[in-house]
């Protein structure tokens, strides 16, 4: 998750700080290998995952070591892509930038210890360890029931536009085939079904992505700002398409009305506007963000 990325790099020092005195205080890493790092699991909840690499050979020598089993397939291997990332300081410990894990699948920073002729490859939990850090606070529950609900609403969003989908050409197709004359009405309804069935599976997608999917866990205000004006640039072609008619009936039927379809217009209009203005100043806000980066970042 991006939330939990951006925390530990605004807590980067702190963290390492902790990790380093307390991997310290453990004692010899070689000690707690007689009893499989059961000792150094019960100490550090965030850590997951526990190998040892020959400084030499950069081969795997030991199995991995999990926090409720040992597994035989990481000895022998190649971790020499490993080691030639890590910049070790004079304590003979390094970190490495945050990823995920493809051992365990979560969110974890890696922290290299050398002992002797050996390195300690130590995988620690991100989520756990800013939790344990009062940096964050997780409810389970919660999320498991707010994530259950995105993922309802999101796939019946779906289901609810292809249906419309559907149903606008099923019933276009009744009427092509009827004996009723051909009305410019009638061409026009399905494109607005099927222009407001793209809105709602594009924000069905965007809702999946950004709560349920792991690539879009990031609360990016650029994010949320496109899908807000993707959605809005959707609905307004649906309501221009919609005065179209309004103003052909009005125009074909009664002059009188016109006044309705300006009203319809000038509707139209004014979300317009605002669209617009809203991604000015969207655009400035990026684009002053982006230099204050570029500045902090010399």
């Amino acid at each position: 998750m991006k939330e939990f990325f951006e925390t530990y790099i605004q807590h980067q020092e702190d963290i390492e700080y902790f990790l380093q005195e307390s991997l310290k205080n453990s004692g010899n890493l070689l000690n707690h290998k007689k009893n499989d790092f059961k000792q150094l699991y019960e100490i550090f909840p965030s850590l997951e995952l526990v190998y040892i690499v020959n400084k030499d050979t950069k081969i795997q020598t030991s199995e991995n070591f999990y926090r409720y089993k040992v597994d035989e397939n990481g000895r022998n291997k190649d971790r020499s892509h490993l080691i030639s990332k890590l910049h070790f300081k004079e304590s003979n410990i390094a970190f490495s930038k945050p990823y995920i894990s493809s051992a365990t699948r979560s969110n974890c920073v890696t922290v290299t210890i050398k002992e002797g002729e050996e390195i300690f490859f130590l995988d620690f939990q991100i989520e756990v360890l800013l939790q344990k850090l009062n940096l964050i606070e997780l409810n389970k529950p919660f999320h498991s029931i707010t994530k259950g609900f995105y993922i309802l609403a999101g796939f019946s969003m779906m289901i609810l536009s292809i249906i419309t989908i559907i149903f606008s050409l099923w019933d276009f197709s009744l009427y092509l085939f009827s004996k009723h004359d051909l009305v410019l009405e009638m061409i026009f309804k399905p494109i607005i079904a099927l222009t407001l069935s793209i809105a709602i599976f594009d924000l069905a997608k965007t809702i999946l992505e950004q709560e349920v999917f792991f690539k879009s866990y990031s609360k990016n205000s650029k994010v949320e700002t496109k899908i807000l004006t993707k959605f809005l640039t959707t609905i307004i072609i649906a309501l221009s398409i919609e005065a179209l008619i309004v103003v052909f009936k009005i125009a074909i039927n009664d002059y009188d009305k016109m006044v309705n379809a300006f009203y319809l217009i000038a509707g139209i209009a004014l979300i317009l506007i605002s669209l617009t203005i809203f991604i000015h100043y969207s655009s400035k806000k990026y684009k002053s963000s982006s230099n204050q980066d570029e500045t902090a970042s010399k």
